[in-house]
């Protein structure tokens, strides 16, 4: 049994992730500037499944559950793609921020997935939480507060990236909720980002035609993102299994906090003071959701 020192050593590697997928948003959205959507995440991908193969080694496939390996590869690719996507096609700095809230509904849609299909149990405060990140995202768009007519203008300006962001967090609640079911312990993350990362570089060949600018700072920003994935996913992994998960997953709601503020420095965007009472609503409704399933094991039936 590892000491208790070790542990606290685990689980703050394991918090380091939240700081790296925090940084990840104004990152991601300044490769695709520079290479393009899909030539940016291709890049990003391949040195981020580079990252994990030196750091995490290639996972045994043929002892991974056929189901897992299949239904997770799909899954994980399609999020990778929308949230990719969703960002690298946003009209600016200042909409990838807003867009990348949308994809930070996936803890509460995961909370509703495991409740509906893993028979989680769970107590009355997950509806009002589920029911406040909803809010949150849609007061987020609002220039004065919730108002529906900027919230409608907003996705209307770029319905694509704003449904590709929703569908990816659907995707990785989805993801998770398989995960769970079919994994059976395994790790499949080096594998996935490598598919991922083949996926991108098959779209980027197909119908990126866009003028890359590739430079020192376009290629600093490309290890740098690629560091933010893999080295998050890594640090999260060995916080998962040596630290004090509780800990970890209650810091992980206030990624969407961290993540806006990090994108809103890189990116130089100004964000309005009602983005970041959404963003303080999305956490605050992903933390019901998992205070209320604390402590509930799955149901009987």
């Amino acid at each position: 049994m590892p000491s208790k020192q070790a542990r606290n050593h685990a689980t703050l590697i394991g918090l380091s992730a939240i700081l790296l997928w925090g940084a990840m948003v104004g990152l991601v959205r300044s490769v695709t500037v520079s290479l393009g959507p899909a030539l940016g995440a291709a890049a990003i991908y391949s040195v981020g499944a580079l990252f994990l193969y030196f750091a995490a080694g290639w996972p045994s496939l043929r002892a991974f559950p056929r189901r897992y390996l299949y239904a997770g590869s799909l899954l994980f690719v399609a999020y990778e793609t929308c949230l990719a996507l969703s960002l690298g096609y946003a009209h600016s700095g200042q909409q990838a921020i807003e867009v990348s809230m949308v994809n930070y509904l996936w803890p509460s849609l995961t909370v509703a997935f495991a409740i509906f299909f893993n028979g989680q149990r769970a107590g009355r405060l997950v509806w009002p939480g589920l029911a406040l990140a909803l809010l949150g995202v849609a007061w987020a768009q609002g220039s004065d507060a919730l108002a529906l007519a900027s919230l409608a203008a907003h996705v209307g300006d770029n319905p694509f990236s704003y449904g590709l962001a929703l569908l990816g967090a659907v995707l990785w609640a989805a993801y998770c909720t398989v995960t769970t079911r079919l994994a059976a312990g395994r790790n499949g993350i080096t594998f996935f980002f490598a598919l991922t990362a083949l996926a991108f570089w098959v779209q980027a060949a197909w119908y990126d035609g866009g003028v890359a600018r590739v430079d020192g700072t376009a290629l600093l920003h490309v290890l740098l993102a690629a560091g933010a994935m893999g080295g998050g996913y890594a640090a999260w992994n060995v916080g998962i299994l040596h630290g004090n998960v509780t800990v970890m997953a209650a810091a992980s709601y206030f990624t969407p906090l961290l993540s806006a503020a990090l994108a809103a420095w890189v990116l130089d965007a100004p964000l309005s003071f009602a983005f970041w009472q959404g963003a303080l609503m999305v956490c605050a409704g992903s933390l019901l959701c998992w205070h209320a399933t604390r402590r509930r094991g799955p149901s009987a039936g």
